[in-house]
């Protein structure tokens, strides 16, 4: 046998291997189904924590800056043409109704009408069972202590002799601060009739974490303005609007953003799975930024709003 005989051909591949395709490789980030589950959990819980703490700090700083500018440039105007509300008929929820100013602590709000979480997002609220800041009896306004801006961060450093100033569709109306009310102190008695008293409200203790409620009263100096009956008795007054209230009707978007959150965490799952990580991510990180976003502004509305 010669060496050219010894050297026999490769064999041809078998009939069954010749049209079959390569395996499809095995990705390395995948896992059991328990495995993926939680790691989509996980996601979505990110996703919310940091969105929630966005809208407390940086977003919910930013919306409430733009609420407030907004909100001024349009009140001037209804200031100019005489068209600011001035408790007769009642402005609806949200409508901008006074601007107020406190110079000892570097303070300007418009103030909206109604105290819900939602309201509060924007700037203080006036309480709808209380009059108008300048007019007879007790006007009650009502702000939150950090979160969004935490227009009334400062309101218990003021002191006995300061000034606030109040401007509604009535005109120009200013207060002299009687003092700091927490927890347990006496209130002080119920202003005789034709005078009128301004009271602020906001969370008491730490930031995010309050412990009670703060109060500041203040007298009316200015001249009594004409005072129409309140726009809904204290008896009607929704749980919402009041002091440390909650607002359950955001359980509706919080339950649709979070479907929502929920389906575009399974869709950059999925991504992740038949493109790349960096794909995925590339894809969804947009989509579930937008989404926590939402979820946790509707968050927010449940939590008292006076936080």
């Amino acid at each position: 046998m010669t060496v050219l005989e010894s050297a026999a051909p490769p064999a041809a591949p078998a009939a069954a291997e010749v049209g079959a395709s390569p395996p499809a490789p095995v990705r390395e980030d995948e896992g059991p189904f328990p495995v993926r589950l939680a790691g989509t959990a996980l996601t979505i819980l990110a996703v919310v924590m940091l969105g929630f703490a966005a809208q407390f700090t940086v977003v919910g700083s930013l919306s409430h800056d733009r609420a407030q500018k907004v909100a001024y440039a349009d009140f001037r105007a209804e200031l100019a043409r005489a068209t600011a509300p001035v408790g007769s008929p009642p402005a609806d929820s949200g409508t901008a109704v006074a601007i107020l100013s406190i110079p000892a602590i570097g303070m300007r709000e418009v103030v909206f009408e109604g105290t819900t979480g939602k309201v509060l997002t924007g700037g203080p609220g006036h309480r709808r069972d209380t009059v108008l800041p300048g007019q007879a009896g007790v006007s009650i306004l009502m702000g939150r202590r950090a979160g969004y801006d935490g227009p009334f961060a400062r309101v218990g450093e003021l002191s006995r002799g300061d000034t606030v100033t109040v401007v509604t569709g009535q005109g120009e109306h200013t207060y002299q601060v009687l003092g700091v009310r927490r927890a347990g102190e006496p209130q002080p008695p119920a202003p005789a009739a034709g005078e009128g008293r301004l009271t602020l409200i906001t969370g008491d203790g730490q930031a995010y974490v309050p412990v009670d409620v703060l109060r500041v009263d203040a007298k009316l100096t200015s001249p009594v303005q004409q005072t129409p009956p309140v726009a809904v008795a204290t008896a009607l007054l929704p749980a919402s609007e009041q002091v440390m209230g909650i607002d359950l009707i955001a359980l509706v978007p919080l339950v649709l953003w979070g479907e929502l959150l929920l389906a575009a965490a399974l869709a950059v799952s999925w991504l992740r799975r038949r493109l790349s990580p960096w794909h995925a991510w590339l894809i969804g990180l947009p989509v579930l930024t937008v989404t926590g976003l939402l979820v946790a502004g509707a968050a927010t509305r449940l939590l008292p709003n006076l936080i």
